[in-house]
């Protein structure tokens, strides 16, 4: 079954306004009417998109970043990930963001998912990947991150993740799928 099956559930832009254009995203403010017929609002976070990988070594570690969060007041443990650029293929950028925030070339890069963030107020897509074959390179950490590089076996990450020890959903997903593709 796909999404587009239910097109009876959609819903009608009937005026839109954007409130806010920044670097990351922007927001909208959209008066939508729904198959009811009924008038309401929606608030919409647009996104152009962004990757994650798992990228694992040959003896079975997982590399994984661990930085500040200022939105959540802490500290994360994440996949290594980063924003889409203008005219970017999600290949191209999962290829510059490992090398960029885990200082890694990846061999091999494979497609395991791609999935809304949140869709109930976004429209941002993230593009998870399998990494393999990986070769050191020169990190070069973007200005505004400072990132801690953490390897560990892939099995302790999917223990962190099941005690709620790890709470990014990508990172969640990506290990989750990652493992579950690994052990077919």
């Amino acid at each position: 079954m796909t999404e587009r099956e239910h097109d009876d559930l959609a819903e009608t832009t009937v005026d839109s306004q954007r409130i806010y254009e920044g670097r990351v995203l922007n927001l909208r403010v959209d008066e939508v009417r729904m198959p009811s017929g009924r008038r309401t609002t929606r608030e919409v976070v647009e996104h152009r998109g962004a990757v994650a990988a798992v990228a694992l070594t040959s003896d079975g570690k997982v590399f994984l970043v661990r930085q500040w969060r200022y939105a959540v007041g802490g500290a994360t443990l994440e996949l290594p990930a980063g924003t889409l650029e203008a005219g970017e293929s999600p290949e191209q950028c999962i290829h510059r963001e490992l090398i960029e925030e885990i200082g890694q070339r990846a061999g091999s890069i494979e497609p395991l998912v791609s999935l809304f963030v949140s869709p109930g107020y976004s429209n941002e897509m993230i593009h998870l990947f399998v990494a393999t074959d990986l070769t050191p390179q020169t990190a070069q950490a973007d200005e505004d991150e400072d990132l801690r590089v953490i390897r560990m076996p892939l099995a302790q990450a999917l223990k962190m993740c099941e005690a709620g020890e790890v709470r990014d959903g990508k990172t969640v997903a990506g290990l989750l799928c990652a493992a579950a593709k690994l052990r077919s």
